[in-house]
């Protein structure tokens, strides 16, 4: 039973959710941020009492789907989460989703927390929660006019992980140094997840790499394999440091349209069928092997697990896939170059020219400084559009990027509102092909409202 101080901001924070639900409101961050305003240790006071204890997972890119792989495992064992779904992943985020699992004595519903955190948040959270298990997917440079630069924002999320309680399980990707390197301020146990199949990846490190020196001596890093920006079979001749083994590994990974196939390699003795991941892309492939990581650190048995992943599917802009009059929308959400890049290496990957609907927007959720459209790889995608329709406050950046690109004019169109551009992109493609939307933040919840409206697609916050 929480204190009464808890307990009177539950009530108030309940009374702020009805009232925006009524006025057809998604009331995903406001009641959580009244909750807070009441008390600031609501979160701590309500989670406490959680049998399986509390799941935060965080990092640049893919914590919403991971969250959500994890979510789903968990209800396939049997228990009951209580999760941001929505992806509001600020303490507001968290404190709602606390509100609306829990009854108006402050008592929560479900019995562990599952919770995406903004990464440069984190250090904040872990100050007031000590969760059971700690999960960083990767550090990537994202929005630069809201976050600290990537050495400052990792330094700060490794003093606060120096600070855990040792029974805390923190899950680390393994293939990307600066999130690798957290691990050695850890006190308690560590488990490490990774791509080994020497088939995938490259040998030069992509031009948005974010981690070319050791995090630890500073000396240039040397990469045996490039999988993702910085992410690979990485080491530093100069100190020794390297990639640590894996707990949880990719032997082999297999793309193709429609999903990504795993054969996994634990530290135990056993086969396993490979898991079929029902999303493209490589980097769908990391979200599945962080949350089947989580899933283990939470004592719960892989075929739960790989059922659940089998079944899974896509959060809000995540690939997600949407029917509109004969034809296939497919949402993916770009916010930095490391998440275009992985999300266009997914449309790439299976020899697709895509018809674009693309969207750029400049609102404080995508970030005020637009200028990383100018270091993602638009030149690997350019010869492979068949048609691009954008929109959004910043189209005419972004037309004049994919124009640098080489997208020639006559297969570009610039369309100022919402619903014009879904319809003239829409009535550029046939019947029964795909449509590939590709937009930052805000203006994928445009036009996703816009579709809502029109009645193809259920408000995101109803997922």
């Amino acid at each position: 039973m929480p204190d009464t101080l808890a307990a009177l901001a539950n009530a108030a924070g309940k009374l702020t959710r009805i009232g925006l639900q009524a006025a057809g409101r998604g009331a995903t961050a406001l009641p959580g941020l009244v909750t807070l305003q009441l008390d600031p240790d609501f979160i701590a006071a309500i989670t406490r009492s959680l049998p399986h204890g509390v799941v935060l997972v965080s990092g640049t890119n893919g914590k919403t789907t991971t969250t959500r792989m994890v979510s789903d495992i968990a209800r396939a064992a049997g228990w009951a989460p209580i999760h941001n779904r929505s992806g509001s992943n600020l303490e507001r985020g968290i404190a709602g989703a606390l509100l609306a699992d829990s009854t108006w004595r402050g008592e929560p519903r479900g019995d562990i927390g599952l919770f995406e955190v903004d990464e440069a948040s984190l250090p904040r959270v872990l100050r007031s929660l000590t969760p059971r298990v700690l999960v960083v997917t990767n550090l990537f440079r994202d929005q630069l006019d809201r976050f600290f630069e990537i050495d400052q924002l990792a330094h700060r999320i490794g003093d606060a992980i120096a600070e855990l309680d040792p029974s805390v399980i923190v899950v680390l990707n393994a293939d990307d140094p600066i999130v690798a390197t957290l691990g050695a301020r850890h006190r308690g146990r560590v488990a490490y997840f990774g791509v080994d199949d020497p088939a995938v990846g490259g040998r030069v490190p992509q031009d948005i790499s974010d981690a070319t020196r050791c995090p630890r001596c500073r000396a240039p890093l040397e990469y045996g394999r490039v999988i993702l920006a910085h992410e690979g079979d990485w080491s530093c001749p100069a100190c020794g440091l390297a990639r640590p083994s894996r707990d949880v590994s990719a032997l082999k990974v297999r793309l193709d349209a429609a999903a990504s196939t795993i054969e996994l390699r634990l530290p135990v003795a056993g086969a396993f069928d490979p898991i079929r991941v029902p999303l493209p892309g490589l980097y769908n492939a990391y979200n599945a092997l962080a949350a089947i990581a989580t899933a283990r650190a939470l004592d719960i048995a892989l075929p739960t697990a790989v059922r659940a992943m089998d079944r899974f599917r896509p959060a809000f802009g995540r690939l997600e896939q949407i029917a509109v009059d004969g034809r296939i929308l497919r949402l993916v959400l770009v916010k930095n170059p490391a998440g275009f890049n992985a999300a266009i290496g997914a449309l790439l990957e299976t020899g697709r020219h895509p018809r674009l609907l693309a969207a750029l927007n400049d609102r404080d959720a995508d970030g005020r400084d637009v200028s990383w459209i100018w270091d993602a790889d638009f030149e690997s995608l350019a010869p492979a559009i068949e048609h691009v329709v954008v929109c959004g406050i910043r189209s005419r950046d972004l037309a004049n990027r994919l124009k640098y690109a080489g997208v020639p004019r006559e297969r570009m169109v610039v369309v100022d509102d919402w619903g014009g551009a879904i319809d003239r992109a829409v009535d550029g493609t046939a019947e029964g092909a795909e449509l590939v939307v590709v937009a930052t933040y805000t203006a994928m919840l445009a036009l996703r409202s816009e579709l809502a409206r029109r009645g193809h697609v259920a408000p995101f916050w109803e997922d």
